[in-house]
């Protein structure tokens, strides 16, 4: 029997996969989201992400159990309301809470006493206080008795086989504590292990330093990598030594950049915010500045590589474009300003990645071609951009001149083709991923 009901606004990458972990512990879910064509194909019973299978959406769907709408008059009947829209960044580079502010305002118009508001998105330290619970106490009730707002950052892993979303412990908070308390509740009732913090702010930088922690130590290690590259030593033969140390130590590993919905973004929301208080964080600065030049290291390394020449004419063969392995999903992907910079030097740019069928790169439309022996022996380089599973990775060092493999994808592969590794070393011939 149903006994619970909560309401989920933005079913994307974040509240879908928060949608399957509660229906699959008996709850009633209400999915709100004003993408008329994400509402469309949930209703139909199928999935528009890989992680969330078509079969339990279509279950749940077909039950009443999953119901969807872009009105958020249907939040009425919800215990709690759990907000998962996006929180990207301007052109600016500033935090955009476009979607956040709108979220909570329509909360607000339709709040319900006893009703619990839970932010999932990232963001920086005070959104919730200060951002968020205005617009929900304009409803006219009264927070901690009638009404409840805490913040719980969401961590899902797109593409990840080692751990549900139910296995990973969830931090949580409140405004006060009976919002805290209320909060534990919800989420208790959802997730195996809850980490109960003082104060919503805690929970938000908690958030941010997760992804910034990432983000720092990428660029350190593509920064290195680079260093590598000079001295004629390969990065991933150090790393590889390096991690034999029981303690002390995590393995990174070097790229075209970093990308997705919050490693390149949340970092930039705490930096916004230092700058609020007239600080400032240097670490972010150069991490951000490392990695965004990354793609333009690859570019002038590829035509150095390929007799110093101008790219102009050079036909180029990017394989992967997303910004992981194995997840079908392109935002902030640093390759496709990889292949931007390609692009504007005059190469002619393929692309083949078995997950994103076209994309639209400076106003150009882009189709995946087929990773056929004539289309890797016609390239005058192939760049490795991400390691899908499943890439025909001997085929492509069997038929293609020469590789660029910025993941260390080949190493250890036999073929025809001449392989220059990031990281492996400028000096000397590169081979199989190891610079000798």
């Amino acid at each position: 029997m149903l006994s619970r009901i909560i309401a989920i606004v933005g079913m994307g990458y974040v509240g879908l996969p928060l949608a399957e972990t509660y229906l699959d512990q008996g709850f009633r879910v209400i999915g709100i989201d004003k993408d008329e064509k994400k509402l469309q194909l949930l209703q139909q019973g199928r999935s528009y992400i890989a992680d969330v299978p078509d079969e339990k959406i279509k279950r749940y769907t077909y039950a009443q159990q999953l119901t969807v709408s872009p009105d958020f008059a249907e939040i009425a009947s919800a215990e709690a309301i759990i907000i998962c829209v996006p929180t990207p960044l301007t052109e600016q580079h500033v935090p955009d809470l476009t979607y956040l502010v709108d979220a909570a305002e329509n909360i607000g118009k339709h709040l319900k006493p006893g009703q619990l508001v839970a932010l999932e998105s990232s963001t920086y330290p005070g959104t919730t206080r200060e951002v968020i619970l205005p617009l929900l106490q304009k409803s006219g009730l009264h927070l901690g008795t009638e009404f409840f707002v805490g913040f719980s950052p969401e961590r899902v892993n797109p593409g990840s086989r080692r751990y549900s979303l139910r296995d990973i412990p969830k931090i949580v908070s409140g405004i006060t504590a009976a919002c805290a308390d209320r909060m534990e509740e919800l989420y208790r009732a959802g997730f195996r292990t809850v980490v109960r913090v003082s104060s919503t702010e805690t929970a938000e930088m908690a958030k941010l330093l997760e992804n910034t922690f990432r983000f720092v130590n990428i660029s350190f290690i593509n920064e290195f990598a680079l260093l590598c590259d000079q001295m004629g030593i390969n990065v991933w033969e150090v790393v590889e030594a390096a991690s034999s140390k029981p303690f002390g130590f995590k393995a990174f590993y070097p790229g075209p950049g970093v990308g997705g919905h919050c490693i390149p973004v949340d970092p930039i929301y705490l930096q916004w915010k230092a700058q609020q208080l007239g600080m400032e964080s240097s670490f972010i600065e150069i991490s951000s500045r490392i990695n965004r030049d990354m793609p333009g290291y690859i570019v002038s390394r590829l035509q150095e590589e390929l007799n110093g020449s101008s790219l102009a004419g050079k036909r180029i063969l990017v394989l992967g474009i997303t910004f992981k392995e194995d997840v079908a999903d392109i935002r902030e992907s640093s390759v496709l300003e990889l292949i931007r910079l390609l692009m504007a030097a005059g190469a002619i740019v393929d692309y083949h990645d078995p997950l994103i069928p076209e994309v639209e790169i400076s106003g150009i439309k882009l189709y995946s071609v087929e990773l056929t022996a004539e289309c890797l022996a016609s390239s005058d380089g192939v760049v490795i951009a991400v390691r899908h599973r499943g890439l025909p990775l001997e085929d492509v060092v069997k038929h293609a001149p020469f590789v660029f493999d910025t993941r260390n994808a080949v190493a250890g592969i036999q073929g025809k083709a001449r392989i220059v590794t990031l990281g492996g070393g400028k000096s000397g011939s590169a081979q199989n991923g190891i610079s000798r």
